[in-house]
């Protein structure tokens, strides 16, 4: 090795390699360029298809689904993991899976408040650089390539979605949501914000902006729930669930079975 190789230093991360940044490799990047040899394109859109499969193959069975959001970097002392945490637990006692990122933060807490009340796990991961590693409250994870296949899931198997505080990625998924709800292209779907301080600036700026300019309707406003009540979130979720004979029915949780034995 010349000399001058061997005293370089090791590279350190930079802004785009920290979590939730930049890609692992540069092949999503390149797909997301505009058209490419057509050869390429149909290898993509296989490589798409087997994703697909790969993601009902493994959730086909974990039974009905609550989604729970919010940032991976939110930790034990951070007021909304504890919150996330008895959010699990309530989700698992209504006999729903818990599914997250299935990573850290309050995907953790979730996970970790559904394995503590018996219930079940599920986390849908996506590629990223530096991402963080499954956390060790889950029975069934799954890594997606790319974020639209990921959200695809997160909402197939989901009758509900529980936003904690996030960034981008909460947020993306709060209006997707929306949209699919407003559209009709999914219905009965409680929508859930926890974290009163954190979510009401954004409710206002949606009652006070896009409703007020006639952008969306209240009802697209009023499907918010916004709370800090635990109980209130559960209750919510069971009454939308409810009223709706056509889903599949919640189990419930193995704590629940062994007390029945």
């Amino acid at each position: 090795m010349p000399a001058d190789d061997a005293q370089k230093p090791e590279p350190t991360a930079t802004p785009d390699t920290q979590w939730g940044k930049g890609a692992r490799t540069h092949e999503e990047r390149r797909f997301l360029e505009g058209a490419r040899p057509r050869g390429s394109e149909l290898a993509r859109a296989l490589r798409i298809f087997t994703e697909c499969i790969k993601g009902f193959r493994t959730l086909h069975f974990v039974g009905p689904c609550v989604t729970v959001f919010g940032s991976a970097r939110f930790g034990p002392d951070h007021r909304a993991y504890e919150l996330a945490r008895r959010m699990g637990a309530e989700i698992a006692r209504l006999g729903f899976t818990v599914m997250t990122g299935g990573g850290p933060g309050i995907m953790e807490a979730a996970n970790r408040g559904a394995r503590e009340a018996g219930g079940r796990s599920v986390g849908c991961n996506i590629q990223l650089p530096h991402e963080q590693k499954p956390n060790a409250y889950l029975d069934t994870f799954v890594e997606f390539r790319y974020f639209f296949v990921r959200k695809l899931m997160l909402v197939k198997y989901s009758y509900a979605f529980v936003a904690f505080p996030g960034g981008f990625g909460t947020m993306d998924e709060i209006f997707e949501t929306a949209v699919l709800i407003q559209t009709g292209k999914i219905r009965g779907f409680p929508l859930v914000l926890m974290g009163r301080d954190y979510w009401e600036p954004l409710v206002g700026f949606l009652r006070g902006t896009l409703l007020a300019e006639g952008a969306i309707d209240a009802a697209d406003v009023e499907r918010l729930l916004l709370t800090d009540s635990v109980e209130e979130a559960a209750e919510h979720i069971r009454a939308c669930v409810e009223v709706r004979p056509e889903l599949q029915r919640p189990r419930p949780t193995r704590s629940k079975l062994l007390r029945e034995r």
